[in-house]
């Protein structure tokens, strides 16, 4: 059961890697308008007399999300193992969308009472739910079709998808402020992008229906392979590679949500910007970090993983402090170029974990570890990332305290990555277990 031996044509590749990344993009998009509109949401759902004490509880129900991430990870992930990544990506964009336009009809505070932070509460688990078995699926799809040598660069294009839905989720929230005015936006206009998630999940739907399973999962049904246990298999044998690539990926969960989340409201904090202003610095920033992605996803596959983890995890550690203090100047070019610097090591993150995620772990309980492993990272170091980064700053009074957090995680990025073997040249059905000892053979 070789992957090599049937390849994929280039025009079922771009088709695969298309509708995969446009799923993504439809599911982090209507994931990410809650971090852009936080402050807003806070207003609504949380009204208080501190204007921080009611962010830290919207931004802590950015995190209780999350913890609903793992227990999606893994129904999702038994489903993909066992009926196939097709219908179980469907089946999450489904459960995104709908929870996100129900945002953009739940009453306020002033309407409700106290069962409006319920509700919300309750439909951000469900995004979380539902978010945590998107990732490592589409991963997993776009690398059981791709090229050994270049699943580096093809799959890419999904952190590409993810980033641009980052993006657009600023550029939405952006265009409707400058559109609708402040006031408007704050008092009804904020609504509009979350009901907007509807007709896009309707698309990334019919986009995901139209693809054919992927080769290697057709390989394991035609051999009678497929796993009866994938949770149990998964327990009993990847435990030791679920926390190596876990430790790893804790800085990638960390580091992304510190730039694409977190860093707009910093710098309405920290540097004084007004919220327009914010958002376009994070919209420069996003669409150069989708930029970057192909590029990096070429180095990755050119030097290997365990070398690319070794450079993020540096350009985070030593590049966090002066990103910060740019940020917090108050002005706009050193914020941005501050923006810019955190992101670069973001960015490698997020390239070479796509890969791994899939190369690390066997094809039958693919699915299953890659989405335990990630969204494991992410509750614990991604979901946090806002409310430690606030709760930092307000127990320190240091505008630059999330430094030091994101250094130490990226010391634990660093043992994580190193610990890992050089997965970057084996076959996917190859993966699991000695990984390392078959690609010394195949550079020999």
């Amino acid at each position: 059961m070789s992957q090599t031996a049937t390849p994929v044509s280039p025009a079922t590749l771009r088709k695969v890697i298309s509708a995969a990344s446009i799923g993504n993009f439809v599911e982090w998009f209507d994931f990410a308008l809650y971090g852009f509109l936080a402050t807003l949401l806070a207003a609504h759902f949380f009204p208080s007399g501190d204007a921080t004490a009611g962010l830290l509880k919207t931004f802590a129900v950015f995190a209780v999300a999350f913890a609903f991430r793992p227990l999606g990870g893994i129904v999702f992930g038994l489903l993909g193992d066992r009926i196939g990544r097709k219908r179980t990506l469907a089946l999450t964009i489904l459960i995104m969308a709908g929870a996100t336009a129900l945002i953009g009809i739940l009453p306020s505070y002033a309407t409700i009472g106290i069962w409006a932070p319920i509700l919300l509460t309750l439909i951000r688990c469900a995004q979380g739910f539902s978010a945590g078995g998107e990732y490592a699926g589409a991963c997993a799809y776009v690398m059981e079709h791709s090229p050994r040598d270049r699943r580096g660069r093809y799959g890419s294009f999904v952190p590409v998808s993810t980033f641009l839905a980052f993006a657009s989720a600023a550029l939405t929230a952006w265009g409707l402020e400058r559109l609708l005015g402040a006031a408007v936006m704050a008092d009804w206009g904020w609504r509009i992008p979350f009901l907007a998630a509807a007709p896009l999940g309707l698309i990334g739907l019919y986009l995901r229906l139209k693809l054919d399973e992927t080769p290697a999962f057709q390989a394991l049904e035609a051999d009678h392979e497929v796993s009866h246990s994938p949770l149990g298999e998964t327990l009993r044998l990847q435990g030791c590679s679920i926390l190596r690539l876990g430790a790893f990926i804790s800085l990638t969960a960390l580091s992304f949500y510190m730039f694409t989340t977190y860093f707009s409201t910093y710098l309405q904090l920290a540097g004084g910007f007004d919220r327009a202003a914010a958002l376009a610095i994070s919209l420069i920033t996003l669409f150069a970090a989708a930029a970057a992605c192909p590029v990096l996803g070429r180095v990755t596959d050119r030097i290997g993983r365990r070398m690319t983890t070794v450079l993020a995890s540096l350009v985070l550690a030593v590049g966090v402090y002066p990103a910060l203090l740019l940020a917090s100047s108050g002005q706009f070019g050193s914020a941005l170029l501050g923006s810019l610097l955190l992101g670069a090591g973001a960015v490698l993150c997020n390239v070479v974990t796509a890969p791994l995620l899939s190369e690390v772990f066997p094809t039958r309980t693919r699915y299953t570890a890659g989405a335990i492993t990630y969204n494991l990272a992410y509750t614990i170091f991604g979901g946090t990332a806002p409310l430690m980064a606030t709760w930092l700053i307000g127990a320190t009074g240091s505008n630059l305290s999330p430094a030091l957090y994101l250094i130490l995680i990226a010391l634990l990025g660093l043992i994580g990555g190193l610990s890992l073997p050089e997965t970057s040249r084996i076959d996917l059905d190859e993966a699991g277990d000695g990984a390392e000892a078959r690609y010394q053979t195949i550079r020999s």
